[in-house]
């Protein structure tokens, strides 16, 4: 099978100029009579572009229709592939209510909810008065990202809090019922990425701590997780592969856990597509991903492959990430736009780069995720790698629009950050991180002065 680079433009207004369409062999525009997310959540003009064009198969990558059975089924009616799991997969993990429900036939350990999803805040009330006690968590049955999840710590916060919920998951993937949870405080937030090839064949390329989150969004990830107690890993491990592999998983899977105080862990969801954080675990395992999944959508086995559970590596060294977003963390990370007058990349050893819609003359829309790129580091140590992030942050400018690097700046310093593992409660705890930092802009200044005709020079 050969593949060639696709990009499909949802309006030539808002899309024309950004940088992904640059980079792509081909771009094809959507309806332009719709919102730009509604375009890009099109199903029957995106697969009706895909056959105009001969298309072989689509990466949907990791937001939109991504975990979207409908979009799964309707490409493969028409013969063609898709780079991720299953249509049976992605309904079976889409759905995080049945994802639970395997879990548990798997004696995976779960943390005590509803069986079902709630379209309204007034039957949750009432499951609630019968099956437990606040606080509980609101969660979206379908999606991610943050999206749809709330912590309601009492019955009086309950319809509020749900109905933001379910409005923000409906808004973003066309689906608003809500199931409950019982909340677990503090916990660290460890999810174990995985492969699986259709045939019940799957294996595991080691842990991610994601526990250094913002409104359930992660902000900080690093692989492998610190100081994990040795068996509560393996287990995780060990569920993580069991879940997956009797579902005869499909490409690449993330299985996400809790783990509290204890040291228990407890099934939180399947994330069936690649996430954002996939970085780190490829620098500490050498394996491609995405790769990978392409590969497997072709029809190649993990065998064919060489990916063998008893031949992947330990990992090697540290991996951190952080997302650099367009975001003013003074004002409760309220999403900036603008356009970009400064973009200035950094560089050197161990340092990875996945950009996105920066770039000098860039316009910053409202209309999509703030992510402006992601920076990688990979060292011996969680501190080496920390210390190599502060040094590329330092050295990265962005003109133009507000980002949250004095916010990233402040977390990868932080005394307790380096010293080990932090639960998901760190940034709340700690409200000192937002604080901003004063840079200075010598340079534009001067080209601003020099333009507003400030300036005389005279020559004699």
């Amino acid at each position: 099978m050969n593949f060639i680079t696709i990009v499909i433009l949802s309006s030539t207004i808002i899309d024309r100029f950004t940088q992904h369409r640059y980079k792509a062999d081909q771009a094809f525009l959507l309806a332009n009579d719709k919102s730009p997310v509604a375009a890009y959540l099109d199903i029957e003009t995106i697969v009706k572009i895909c056959k105009e064009n001969d298309v072989e198969a689509v990466h949907p990558g990791y937001g939109f229709l991504s975990e979207n059975e409908k979009f799964a089924a309707a490409l493969e009616r028409n013969g063609i592939k898709f780079v991720g799991p299953t249509v049976d997969n992605l309904r079976q993990f889409g759905d995080k209510t049945s994802a639970k429900e395997l879990a548990i036939a798997m004696k995976v350990p779960v943390i005590a909810g509803s069986d079902d999803a709630f379209p309204t805040w007034v039957e949750a009330r009432d499951w609630i008065r019968d099956n437990t006690t606040y606080p509980v968590i609101v969660k979206a049955a379908m999606g991610g990202g943050g999206r749809g999840i709330r912590v309601v710590p009492s019955e009086e916060d309950l319809e509020g809090q749900f109905i933001v919920a379910s409005n923000e998951a409906k808004n973003a993937f066309g689906d608003g019922r809500c199931f409950i949870e019982k909340y677990v405080e503090k916990p660290r937030h460890i999810e174990v990425q995985c492969l699986g090839d259709g045939t019940g064949n799957v294996i595991h390329i080691w842990d991610r701590d994601c526990s250094v989150q913002r409104r359930h969004q992660k902000v900080v990830e690093t692989a492998p997780a610190m100081d994990l107690p040795p068996d509560t890993r393996q287990a995780m491990l060990n569920d993580a592969v069991r879940l997956l592999s009797s579902a005869k998983y499909r490409n690449a899977g993330t299985v996400e856990f809790l783990v509290d105080k204890s040291g228990n862990h407890f099934f939180m969801e399947v994330n069936p597509r690649v996430q954002v954080e996939h970085t780190v675990t490829e620098e500490i395992s050498g394996i491609d991903i995405v790769q990978s999944q392409i590969q497997i959508a072709s029809g190649k086995t993990l065998e064919d492959l060489g990916l063998i559970q008893e031949l992947i590596p330990e990992p090697q060294g540290v991996a951190m990430q952080c997302r650099v977003t367009t975001e003013d963390p003074s004002q409760d990370f309220r999403p900036d736009t603008g356009t970009i007058d400064v973009f200035r990349m950094p560089a050197g050893m161990g340092i990875r780069l996945d950009d996105g819609p920066g770039f000098p003359g860039a316009k910053i829309t409202p209309h999509y995720d703030s992510l402006l790129v992601k920076i990688t580091a990979k060292a011996r140590t969680r501190q080496d790698a920390a210390a190599k992030l502060v040094r590329a942050l330092k050295e990265f400018r962005v003109r133009g629009v507000t980002t949250n690097k004095s916010f990233m700046l402040h977390v990868l310093q932080n005394q307790e950050f380096l010293s080990g593992y932090v639960d998901t409660g760190f940034i709340a705890a700690n409200p000192q991180l937002l604080a901003p930092l004063k840079e200075k802009d010598r340079a534009q200044k001067l080209l601003h002065y020099l333009g507003e005709g400030k300036c005389c020079i005279k020559v004699t």
